[in-house]
């Protein structure tokens, strides 16, 4: 049962990954891009972490899974603001479809 539902995980955390990545190259500006890289990234990891930890029930699996886990949700979250910010200062343009 554990390793059916590590498997589930990793399948979704790749398939975040891969959205992820392909909404880098589709989106039309960076505030999009910028926000389907974090929130895809962010959740195909912390599934990837998951299944692993499952996989390895070991506590130090856990415990390194969690300090990833914790680590990449920081900072993504300060990354994201800081390329949005600069972003905004620069000037860069906003794609004429979204709603202010």
């Amino acid at each position: 049962m554990i390793a059916w539902l590590s498997g589930v995980l990793f399948i979704v955390g790749a398939t975040l990954g891969l959205l992820a990545g392909i909404g880098v190259l589709r989106m039309p500006d960076v505030f999009t891009r910028m926000q389907a890289s974090t929130k895809a990234s962010t959740l195909g990891l912390g599934c990837l972490l998951a299944g692993v930890a499952l996989r390895n029930p070991e506590l130090s699996f856990a415990v390194r899974a969690a300090s990833i886990a914790a680590f990449m949700l920081l900072t993504t979250a300060v990354s994201a603001h800081v390329i949005a910010r600069a972003a905004a200062r620069s000037g860069a343009p906003i794609w004429e479809g979204t709603l202010v």
